[in-house]
């Protein structure tokens, strides 16, 4: 009798052995899956916000302030119809022109904003007025060109923090960080002289 309960327990060890073993290796691998998932997606979260201040010209997410955002609207008096935001962050400039009554879409390189940014617009009833784009503003080469070759004549393009370096302003409002340019486009492209010039013509 002593015997076999003796043989018993000896079998019943290296059975616990082996439960205990798997048991550890299964929590090992749910570890292991944890971390990895929680990198993967700290990785997916940081890398938009932190990409942008390692190129060649810095130009990392920093929120527009409230004085910022008000010299835009200053520089948007008198004016209606549709405005563009390139670089548009989490969307406060898009979404305070949208309560002004313009058509407004914004475009920016980090999916998070865009996203946050959409929501924001939802948020505060202007959704209908507010479009958001994922879009690289580095993969548009000479920017200032482009926007002299497309956009219409009587359009005001305004530079927030960094002005275009070949164009002059013909406004400017704010200071430091909350410094607002206006470029309009009918004085670089001598929009008023052809106008003055076609006149004469026109009543002929």
């Amino acid at each position: 009798m002593s015997k076999a309960l003796a043989n018993k327990s000896h079998e019943a060890g290296p059975q616990e052995d082996c439960e205990g073993s798997s048991r550890r290796s299964r929590w090992g691998l749910f570890v292991t899956a944890g971390v990895g998932g929680a990198l993967v997606t700290l990785y997916a979260v940081v890398t938009p916000f932190v990409t942008p201040a390692l190129r060649k010209v810095c130009l990392p997410f920093v929120p527009a302030t409230s004085a910022q955002i008000q010299n835009v609207l200053k520089m948007l008096e008198n004016r209606s119809g549709s405005l563009v935001d390139i670089g548009s962050g989490d969307g406060r400039i898009v979404i305070a022109a949208a309560k002004r009554g313009f058509k407004a879409v914004g475009y920016e390189l980090n999916p998070w904003l865009v996203w946050y940014s959409r929501y924001r617009a939802w948020r505060d009833g202007v959704h209908k007025n507010t479009r958001f784009y994922i879009s690289d503003l580095w993969k548009m080469p000479q920017l200032e060109k482009k926007l002299e070759e497309e956009v219409e004549c009587n359009a005001r393009i305004i530079a927030c923090r960094f002005p275009f370096p070949c164009w002059i302003p013909d406004c400017t409002v704010g200071e430091g960080i909350d410094t607002v340019w206006a470029y309009d486009l009918k004085h670089s492209r001598g929009c008023e002289t052809k106008s003055l010039e076609m006149t004469p013509e026109t009543e002929s």
